[in-house]
């Protein structure tokens, strides 16, 4: 038994829903109103350049001009009628003065030489033979110039439609030639409202939500979103559901994002990386995980900057962003929104590292800018920068007691000889320079120094080295001791630890410290989950660390 292909296919909805005159053309009112009123007033231009993204009507537009400008019963005033003869031909692709042709195979300069010994001629059945080029700016150089005279002189009642989704390629020699029209990505009401009749005439049931989805997912294409409906046309059926919708588009619809959003607002960071890992146990794909995330924050921004009403939503989830919104600052949502947004997740889509890393910037950003104490005494000791303390001296600290391999004292004023050590008469220091000559001292003191340029070390790392996990993984810890050429970094959470240890995450680490110390180091990760607060304070009120006791 043989089967008829021609019973087995069914024409695609982007063609069979291709609007055929200018008032269906979704979206591009500007474009259609120009265009009838130049057919109303008789003055149609020789060629035109459609440009803009794809699926936005540039090539349909096209052929409703060509069919307003040969329609036999509208006499060049307007719309085209598509019952007469010639209408008729051009709609199923027959009349042979409407030729369309793709620049992207046809690129060479014989192939438009071609072209212009076949413009000479004159129209056959029509009453202009039209030219749809698509994709124009595909043409090679040569082919684009020899294009280009016949531009200049085209021959009468020969019409060009030059259509390209990127007019920066194509020469400007031939836009100067052509009445330039460019397409907008179709607004999202606009989509919803064309694929809701497309749905009424077939028979689909389909969620408004679902719809707002496929508007949203393909970004101003229409016939991205007609091709998306036929396809869950095709797999599910007529009826239609919204997580039939998130499932094809790969959509989680996750409560943990919001349960996410929440841990970030009230920096709560145990709950936030708990979050992550049961999100990754279910295997989600973190990439779209993290997507959904990032515009759940934009949204809380768009509240907290008084722009709630830009906000697609339904009434419970605008109550819910409100609400979420008020608790937190507007600096802590713009940092948030920056990490998450840039944040470049493994090609493994089971990667929770880089979402741990920024929920754990965002925790320290977070404190940094609500000027809490920093998690250990390296970071106060980047914080108090030896200049600072000499301009404002504290009283001198009787005693301070420090753990067991921190020695801590007061710094001496300005102003004053330095004490005397090892019994050496004490000597008055050189004057000082002006500050603004003066060019800043390398302390003493190895891990000092080190603490101090933590933040510059992986700065200045080599070219690719400070986008690795490593050096993210680096700017959450704190250098803690030097013993010999090994250097002692401190993590405050377990979770970074275990990844630091990794051997392909520590010999990168090692490289970078390396580099920057000018010898080989070795690296060694201890945790401490909280920092020593009476050193702490000892440091901000002015004291400086001086030495470390070896191990």
């Amino acid at each position: 038994m043989g089967y008829n292909m021609g019973e087995m296919t069914s024409q695609v909805f982007y063609r069979k829903w291709r609007p055929q005159t200018f008032a269906e053309v979704v979206g591009q009112e500007p474009v259609t109103r120009t265009l009838l009123n130049a057919l109303i007033s008789r003055r149609v231009s020789h060629a035109y350049l459609f440009c803009g993204p794809r699926g936005t009507g540039k090539t349909s537009t096209g052929r409703i001009l060509a069919k307003a400008l040969n329609c036999l019963t509208n006499e060049e005033k307007g719309e085209p009628c598509n019952n007469c003869a010639m209408c008729r031909a051009i709609n199923e692709n027959r009349a042979i003065d409407v030729i369309e042709i793709d620049a992207a195979s046809n690129t060479g300069v014989d192939d438009i030489r071609s072209l212009r010994e076949k413009v000479n001629y004159a129209p056959n059945q029509a009453r202009y033979k039209v030219y749809i080029i698509d994709e124009v700016h595909m043409l090679s150089t040569s082919a684009s110039n020899a294009l280009l005279k016949t531009l200049e002189e085209p021959p009468p009642r020969v019409i060009f439609i030059l259509a390209t989704t990127e007019a920066h390629k194509v020469l400007p020699t031939i836009i100067s030639r052509c009445q330039h029209f460019t397409f907008r990505r179709v607004a999202r009401a606009d989509v919803v409202a064309k694929l809701e009749s497309i749905c009424r005439a077939e028979g689909i049931t389909v969620p408004a939500g679902a719809l707002k989805l496929i508007a949203r997912a393909t970004t101003g294409s229409l016939r991205d979103a007609e091709n998306l409906l036929q396809q869950l046309y095709t797999f599910y059926g007529a009826d239609i559901s919204l997580a039939q919708v998130q499932e094809l588009l790969g959509i989680t619809g996750d409560y943990r994002t919001r349960e996410l959003a929440r841990h970030i607002v009230n920096n709560d960071l145990t709950a936030g990386i708990a979050t992550v890992n049961s999100v990754n146990s279910d295997g989600l794909d973190l990439r779209q995980f993290n997507r959904e995330l990032t515009e759940y924050l934009r949204l809380l921004l768009l509240f907290k900057t008084g722009s709630g009403e830009l906000a697609d939503q339904t009434a419970d989830d605008l109550e819910e962003l409100k609400a979420l919104a008020e608790k937190a600052s507007l600096p802590r949502l713009l940092q948030a929104v920056r990490l998450f947004g840039q944040l470049e997740l493994s090609l493994d889509n089971y990667a929770t590292l880089p979402l741990e890393l920024a929920l754990v910037e965002c925790s320290l950003a977070s404190a940094e800018t609500a000027g809490k104490p920093a998690p250990s005494p390296a970071t106060s000791a980047i914080k108090t920068p030896p200049a600072a303390i000499a301009k404002t001296p504290p009283a001198p600290l009787a005693a301070v007691t420090a753990p067991p391999d921190v020695t801590v004292k007061a710094p001496a004023p300005a102003d004053r000889p330095a004490p005397a050590t090892g019994g050496e008469p004490s000597r008055a220091p050189a004057p000082a320079p002006p500050a603004a000559s003066r060019a800043p001292e390398k302390p003493a003191n190895e891990l000092v120094w080190l603490a101090t340029n933590w933040r510059q070390l992986i700065k200045e790392a080599p070219a690719g080295m400070g986008k690795t996990p490593a050096a993210a993984l680096l700017r959450s810890a704190l250098p803690r001791a030097i013993d010999a050429d090994t250097i002692i970094i401190s993590f405050k959470f377990p979770v970074l630890m275990e990844n630091m240890v990794k051997m392909e995450n520590q010999k990168m680490a090692e490289r970078i410290i390396s580099g920057f110390m000018g010898r080989n180091c070795r690296l060694r990760c201890v945790c401490e989950p909280e920092a020593n607060h009476l050193v702490t304070a000892a440091l901000k009120m002015g004291a400086q660390i001086i030495n470390t006791e070896e191990k």
